[in-house]
C-alpha cells in the first residue's frame, strides 16, 4: 500500500520545488499512502504483541518471512514483478526455514521456563536481600 501510495504522490507531480505546504498536504491527503502506513503501524502492534509471548530469535524470523513472502506475491498480481525460479526457490528455501525455527519454538519455550528467570523478569522483579 505504501508502494502504491508513493505512485499516486508521483503521479499528482507534486514536487518539493511546489514547497513543503504543497509536498504534505498531497502526502496527508494520500488515502492509499495513510492506509499504508496504518497497516505498517498495526503489524508493529501485533509483532509486540507476539513478543510477549515468544522468543525473539522466533518472533522475528516469522515476522520478517509471512511478510515477505506477502509482499512478493502482491507485487507479482499488482505491480506485475516477475521472479525466476531461482528467486522462487529462495523464497521456498527461506519459508522452509523459517517453518523449521518455528517447529521448535514450543521447545524452546518449555525450556525458556524452566529455565532461571528471563533477563526481562530480572529487571523487573527486585533481588532478594540475604
Amino acid at each position: 500500500m505504501i508502494k502504491f501510495g508513493m505512485e499516486r504522490f508521483k503521479a499528482a507531480g507534486v514536487s518539493p520545488a511546489d514547497g513543503l505546504m504543497a509536498v504534505g498536504t498531497s502526502l496527508l491527503t494520500n488515502w492509499v499512502l495513510i492506509l499504508g502506513l496504518c497497516c505498517f503501524a498495526l503489524n508493529v502492534g501485533f509483532y509486540a504483541y507476539a513478543l510477549k509471548a515468544l522468543p525473539i530469535s522466533v518472533a522475528y524470523p516469522i515476522m520478517v518471512t509471512v511478510g515477505f513472502a506477502i509482499i512478493v506475491t502482491v507485487a507479482g498480481i499488482y505491480l506485475h514483478e516477475r521472479l525466476t525460479w531461482t528467486q522462487w526457490l529462495g523464497v521456498c528455501l527461506i519459508l522452509v526455514g523459517v517453518w523449521l525455527v518455528a517447529s521448535h519454538a514450543k521447545a524452546q519455550l518449555g525450556a525458556g521456563e524452566s529455565a532461571s528467570r528471563s533477563p526481562a523478569a530480572a529487571v523487573s522483579e527486585p533481588a532478594e536481600l540475604t
